[in-house]
């Protein structure tokens, strides 16, 4: 019988990387203030008592040191998962995540692989200042040779953090802070994978499909639940990788449906709700029965401390989002 523990999301963030450094002496950490301190978050916290300062690394403010030194501990055989404290603080190591992450492989013709996991909490909601709320996913969807990964639960945050800390190839890890303490769930003690790329149905439902993920499968359920009780049969998908995404659990789901709204927290313009809008209008257009409804956040920077509640959608936008898709 499989031992469980019951876990929040960021405990599960810990877990994960504690059963696969003890599994790979290959794996190790580093990043900002993660080695003592165990994180801003506490999400590394007693590892490195437990693993040592060589396998869990306090680094300097860097955040271009610190990607490309795991660009290069990757590159020659170790399996680095450094953590940016914030997603917003990445910025000054893009470059290192464009010109080098992302293209090794091709760059190389496939003789260098790259195993490495870019952590970073991300979202807004917990009322930070400036630069400490972005939602940019599509950056690095956006770009070819990443893997994007957005956990909703605790289980699913440990099994595709060891799914992604065994990929040949490198992993952009979003950890939705807003849940990281939200809800707890029971996972798993040893270590186990949930695949990189596959979507979860979290509630079947036949009148309109909802597709998100990350902090934002929280109030969707909920706006789901609320309408069920008017009689509008939600279905609701978490897709759990945004690159690649579950192109056919997307198409199947919303053939069965005909309607569709996508909800997340980034802004509108140039977001993944128009990726995924366009694909269905490319796969599966002679289904649809009303037109693809947008439930985002607004085309400007995230507001400070309580305007974030006006800027994240909530299960009300949601709901409405879905009601004017379902009476049209």
């Amino acid at each position: 019988m499989t031992e469980t523990q019951n876990l929040t999301l960021v405990q599960a963030v810990r877990d994960g990387l504690y059963t696969e450094m003890q599994r790979d002496d290959d794996v190790l950490a580093l990043g900002q203030d993660i080695g003592e301190n165990g994180g801003v978050f506490r999400a590394t916290q007693g590892l490195q008592a437990e693993f040592g300062e060589n396998r869990v690394v306090d680094t300097p403010l860097a955040e271009s040191g610190i990607i490309g030194t795991s660009v290069g501990m990757a590159i020659n055989g170790m399996r680095p998962v450094p953590e940016i404290q914030f997603s917003g603080f990445i910025y000054p190591g893009f470059d290192q995540i464009v010109s080098h992450m992302a293209r090794y492989r091709t760059r190389s013709r496939s003789r260098f692989s790259l195993p490495m996991v870019l952590r970073a909490p991300y979202g807004g909601g917990i009322r930070a200042p400036e630069h400490h709320s972005e939602s940019k996913e599509a950056f690095y969807a956006h770009e070819a040779g990443l893997k994007v990964v957005v956990p909703s639960t605790p289980y699913d945050t440990k099994g595709l953090l060891t799914s992604a800390i065994r990929s040949p190839d490198p992993v952009v890890f979003l950890e939705p802070k807003l849940i990281y303490r939200a809800f707890r769930e029971e996972v798993p003690e040893e270590s186990y994978e949930v695949p990189i790329g596959e979507a979860a149905t979290r509630r079947e439902g036949s009148d309109v499909s909802v597709f998100t993920y990350g902090a934002m499968t929280r109030p969707t359920l909920s706006a789901a639940e609320s309408l069920a009780e008017e009689g509008i049969d939600v279905e609701v998908v978490d897709l759990r990788t945004v690159s690649p995404m579950d192109i056919d659990s997307i198409v199947e789901s919303f053939k069965k449906t005909g309607r569709a709204v996508v909800v997340h927290e980034a802004p509108k313009s140039g977001g993944l709700a128009g990726e995924i809008t366009t694909l269905l209008q490319e796969r599966a257009l002679l289904y649809q029965e009303a037109p693809v409804k947008r439930v985002t956040g607004f085309d400007v920077p995230v507001p400070l401390y309580a305007l974030e509640d006006y800027y994240l959608p909530n299960a009300t936008r949601i709901e409405d989002g879905i009601r004017e898709t379902v009476e049209f």
